[in-house]
């Protein structure tokens, strides 16, 4: 819960950043001058592209917890059996060796979104964000086309 405020606390300070930017590039326009123009212009593609980028990153977090709430209730949520330091990060080898299991498991099933959604979870905990976040878009592509139950 607490970082769903955090993510809603965060989204509404961008939202007035960008309406304030977005008054400012009008301001520009509104000057007239060639120069004050196109620089008002330019600063308008500021909020249009920020706007763009937290839409999406919010249909992202609404799709993965809806798989991840999917998951659950079909009991097939990837249990944590990861060995942890004293000071409670992922043990490095630990969290290869899930990988290395859940890799398997996609490649056995490349069309099953929940081997997807495991693979996004085991490349978290290896902290490599990028191949995870493209492995929960795959997961959430999968699903989509899948038949809902």
């Amino acid at each position: 819960m607490r970082a769903k405020i955090t993510y809603f606390v965060t989204a509404a300070v961008l939202v007035v950043y960008f309406a304030l930017v977005g008054a400012r590039g009008v301001w520009l326009i509104q000057d007239g001058r060639p120069v004050t123009v196109v620089l008002g212009l330019a600063v308008l593609v500021l909020p249009v592209i920020g706007v763009w980028f937290l839409v999406r990153t919010t249909q992202f977090a609404r799709d993965a917890g809806r798989l991840a709430r999917e998951l659950e209730a079909e009991g097939g949520l990837p249990e944590d059996e990861l060995v942890r330091t004293p000071s409670g990060r992922i043990d490095r080898s630990s969290a290869d060796a899930v990988f290395a299991r859940r890799k398997a498991e996609t490649e056995a099933a490349p069309e099953d979104w929940r081997t997807w959604f495991r693979l996004a979870v085991a490349y978290h905990d290896a902290r490599d964000t990028p191949r995870a976040r493209k492995a929960m878009q795959r997961a959430i592509a999968l699903r989509g086309r899948a038949p809902q139950t």
